[in-house]
């Protein structure tokens, strides 16, 4: 009995020791990249992992990294006005929204998402899509832990550059050339607003020709970039 208890006691230490390992390099790669430019995400290694399986099915992602300095504030308003406008303000889940969620579930509306601009770029970078408990309790793990270590700026400028603007299109700087043909600092303040509109379905919405859904989501954005002040707003970060 002494002897199955002292290997017990063992597993459990090297397992404690193994997780602890986990965490800390977790944390270690995280300060790193609080500077270090984003070089791949889950999503858009899980397109370029279907291209290399089958190249005549699956397209390569289209990503390129910018830094900060070269993302239009007006952009980075119409993505917090369109997605999560208590961004400045909230520990990486807005438990406001989800309360309202849960209200709207239960006066029988449509489900409808609740996620924060962190909670994305904790799925973008290291989940994966689809609702369990487990998916969605690594989620809040990982978003506590961006904004634990990284600024509001840095979470949002990886998620302009990680998010999907269009098929196999992922980060502003692609999506500006795909769809635009100029650089991101060349984008309209109208751009803009339709790159933020199609955020909630990107592989199946054309901001070049939007559809009478998306052409009404993209005034709405363009209405509350101005009732929350500008790109003022964004001092807020």
């Amino acid at each position: 009995m002494k002897l199955i208890t002292k290997r017990m006691m063992r597993g459990f230490r090297v397992l404690f020791l193994v997780m602890l390992g986990v965490v800390l390099f977790y944390f270690s790669a995280l300060l790193i990249f609080r500077w270090v430019p984003i070089p791949t995400s889950a999503f858009i290694h899980h397109q370029n992992t279907l291209h290399e399986t089958d190249p005549k099915v699956y397209s390569a992602a289209k990503f390129e990294w910018v830094d900060w300095e070269q993302i239009p504030p007006a952009l980075a308003l119409a993505v917090i006005t369109a997605e999560d406008q208590r961004f400045p303000n909230h520990w990486g889940v807005d438990l406001i929204e989800i309360r309202n969620a849960i209200s709207d579930m239960r006066d029988g509306k449509p489900m409808r998402g609740a996620s924060t601009i962190t909670q994305q770029v904790a799925k973008n970078l290291f989940l994966w899509n689809g609702r369990s408990y487990v998916r969605k309790a690594a989620e809040f793990f990982i978003s506590f832990s961006l904004e634990l270590v990284w600024s509001k700026q840095r979470i949002l400028e990886v998620y302009l550059n990680v998010a999907q603007f269009a098929p196999v299109t992922f980060g502003v700087k692609a999506a500006s050339k795909v769809l635009y043909d100029k650089e991101p600092l060349q984008l309209t303040l109208e751009e803009c607003a339709m790159l933020a509109a199609v955020l909630p379905t990107p592989a199946k919405s054309n901001a070049n020709e939007p559809s009478e859904t998306l052409q009404k989501r993209h005034a709405w954005i363009l209405e509350h970039m101005e009732k929350l002040g500008g790109v003022n707003y964004l001092k807020k970060l």
